[in-house]
């Protein structure tokens, strides 16, 4: 079987149904698609195993912060690639900045241990089953995370600014 954004959406579809996976598009020719924390595990270990696919290496794990998407403020993204076929996939999981926890991939990838560890030090989500779940480049003392978007870019309150200087 060629792999091909359609037929890898009709086998995960037909494996965990339309109610887990929605939102399916092709930006930049990577299949994209929205899962919920329940699914997420199976799926990305579905996507491992599987003979056909092969898809078994983890590019990318970030976290993303929408503050204006209510009880969606939260992303974590996935980037898979199967290195046998070229062929690459891209999976995100929404959920409420009042409940950022999701479960630990390192049981599938062991690569994906600092990359939760980032993702937790600079947004706050927390990973549940990760083998040590710390900062991993601010500062233990830190009370905040510095990634989510609290505080405006700029100091609302200068006066010294003249803002044709500034190409507005």
């Amino acid at each position: 079987m060629e792999l091909t954004n359609e037929n890898v959406l009709g086998k995960i579809i037909s494996k965990f149904g339309e109610d887990n996976v929605r939102d399916a598009f092709n930006p930049d020719g990577i299949m994209t698609l929205t899962t919920n924390r329940e699914t997420i595990i199976d799926l990305i270990q579905y996507l491992y195993d599987d003979e056909e696919l092969q898809i078994r290496f983890l590019t990318t794990l970030c976290g993303i912060h929408f503050p204006h998407q209510k009880d969606k403020e939260l992303c974590v993204m996935y980037q898979l690639h199967s290195l046998r076929h070229n062929f690459r996939i891209r999976l995100k999981v929404f959920f409420p900045i009042g409940d950022p926890v999701m479960p630990t991939l390192t049981n599938i990838y062991a690569t994906s241990n600092w990359m939760e560890r980032e993702t937790f030090d600079f947004y706050g989500i927390i990973f549940t089953g990760h083998p040590n779940l710390t900062r991993i480049l601010n500062i233990d003392e830190m009370e905040y995370h510095p990634m989510l978007k609290q505080y405006p870019l700029e100091d609302l309150t200068r006066e010294d600014k003249i803002d044709t200087f500034f190409g507005r």
